[in-house]
């Protein structure tokens, strides 16, 4: 017997949700803990050389170092799944820029900008990644009192800031396109879950949804 439940969107609009979302929550836990470290780049006391030692915003130190740490795996983990998600569009997007870099290309100028970003959020976001990557395997790479592997600690630190800078704007543009999008999505998936909520209340709670109704 077949199911007559209607089906909110296709299965590949459903996939594509349940992945953007978390990786819209980590991404912004990543961006706004990578702000604080921004603004706050020094910890400890530093023998009375740091101004901003004591300091103490919503959570200490370490805290925001650890949700910066396991949100950004995170957000790495579901970007890795991403490509394989969008790997035909990938692909199709790919060849259709490498012809109009040759000027064999029919992308209008708008498709032209939108797989402009989309490459500056995948570099960016690789660079980002790679460099906190250093960050948290520094101390098995580098011994104790050396000054970096490959680069120096503080070429990993401004790689990793100006990546993080560039793949965070350029996120926000990529949010921004496909604006219009999210909201349909959401407010299709609210619609059905309020539906939902409302027949299951409905089935447990028949007396009472009665009376309220008459």
């Amino acid at each position: 017997m077949k199911s007559s439940k209607k089906r909110v969107f296709s299965l590949q609009t459903r996939n594509n949700f349940l992945l953007d979302m978390p990786m819209l929550i980590t991404g912004l836990l990543s961006v706004l803990t990578g702000i604080y470290f921004l603004f706050l780049p020094i910890g400890g006391f530093q023998g009375g050389r740091n101004p901003l030692y004591g300091i103490v915003i919503i959570f200490e130190r370490h805290t925001w170092g650890e949700i910066h740490t396991w949100s950004s795996v995170i957000i790495m983990a579901l970007a890795a799944l991403h490509i394989p998600v969008h790997w035909s569009w990938i692909t199709r997007m790919t060849r259709s820029g490498l012809k109009s870099i040759i000027g064999k290309s029919n992308l209008n100028k708008f498709s032209k900008f939108n797989l402009f970003i989309n490459i500056l959020v995948g570099l960016s976001g690789w660079i980002c990644g790679l460099s906190g990557l250093y960050f948290l395997f520094e101390p098995m790479l580098v011994p104790l009192g050396g000054n970096g592997w490959l680069f120096t600690h503080l070429t990993w630190d401004m790689i990793h800031t100006w990546g993080g800078v560039v793949v965070t704007a350029a996120a926000i543009l990529h949010f921004a396109i496909h604006w219009k999008w999210v909201t349909k999505v959401f407010r299709k998936y609210w619609g059905a879950f309020r539906e939902w909520t409302a027949a299951a209340r409905k089935d447990r709670f028949p007396e009472t949804v009665q009376a309220q109704v008459d």
